[in-house]
């Protein structure tokens, strides 16, 4: 939690292969082949049922919770 304590009230541009370090964040962009594909928070793309959707259920496998 010292990690989202120190980005609180700044701009961050993070780049992450585990999904779970980022969901928090206000934004999130997923990018292909070099092209912005999606963006929003994780809810928004979850719902999108897109990349960033197919990924997190790849990674999470069920088992990540989410708040």
């Amino acid at each position: 939690h010292s990690f989202y304590k120190l980005m609180q009230g700044k701009t961050v541009i993070a780049i992450a292969h585990r999904l779970s370090t980022i969901m928090a964040m206000d934004r999130l962009i997923v990018m292909d082949h070099g092209q912005i594909v999606e963006q929003g928070s994780h809810q928004e793309l979850l719902a999108l049922n897109g990349i960033y959707a197919r990924l997190w259920a790849h990674q999470s496998g069920g088992f990540l919770i989410e708040d």
